[in-house]
């Protein structure tokens, strides 16, 4: 894949994965607009920043540091939010692609419990597995939030420790100072177990839509 990390669209059931580019930007302000209450730890855009935001995205995706993607739901077409492969780790001899880690992961309020961060984890890692034949995914967070960690166990990723001051801080309040972050991966020997896993969980999200639909 040389020294480009580039992603194609991924698509399932409830959201498709579009690579990110400034058409993306509006429907992005819109879901940054909804409830931000569950953003105490994360840095998600404000309206009025994030064209610069798609901007830095997409500079960083030119240096091959990022395959930026928007959250698309599947049903309506709205833009839901954002995520990213990112940290591609290359062998040296050869150059293969051997591990890469998800993140800059962000969802509107109204995406948040409904199954499409499941499903985004699951064909993020399915690409990254079974296209790339990547050794290891890896994900963080911030080690003080709860939410989002309980979330990345729930996709079926390992906790593996907390590194100290690993990273800026995107709490409020918190510029310039540097974070503990939770470090979690899946790896390859583990993907077949952690796939059937996922499939389980999300054909029990389609399961309850579909009751929820009937009349």
């Amino acid at each position: 894949m040389g020294s480009i990390l580039e992603g194609p669209v991924l698509e399932g059931a409830f959201v498709r994965l579009e690579p990110l580019g400034h058409h993306h930007a509006a429907g992005l302000a819109a879901a940054a607009d909804e409830n931000r209450g569950s953003y105490g730890f994360t840095w998600v855009p404000g309206r009025e920043e994030m064209g610069a935001y798609v901007d830095t995205q997409l500079g960083r995706a030119a240096d091959g540091r990022l395959a930026p993607y928007a959250q698309v739901d599947a049903a309506t077409g709205r833009v839901v939010g954002a995520t990213s492969f990112w940290d591609p780790r290359y062998l040296p001899s050869g150059g293969r692609l051997c591990a890469v880690e998800i993140g800059f992961t962000w969802l509107a309020a109204s995406a948040q419990g409904t199954g499409v961060n499941a499903e985004a984890k699951y064909l993020l890692f399915r690409h990254a597995f079974e296209s790339w034949d990547v050794a290891r995914v890896d994900l963080k967070t911030d080690a003080r939030n709860a939410r989002s960690r309980a979330a990345i166990e729930r996709v079926g990723a390992s906790f593996e420790g907390v590194l100290r001051n690993w990273s800026v801080s995107w709490a409020p309040g918190e510029e310039g100072r540097l974070r503990d972050s939770a470090v979690f991966s899946i790896i390859a020997e583990e993907w077949p177990e952690r796939r059937a896993a996922l499939e389980r969980r999300l054909t029990g999200v389609r399961e309850r839509r579909g009751a929820a639909e009937r009349p």
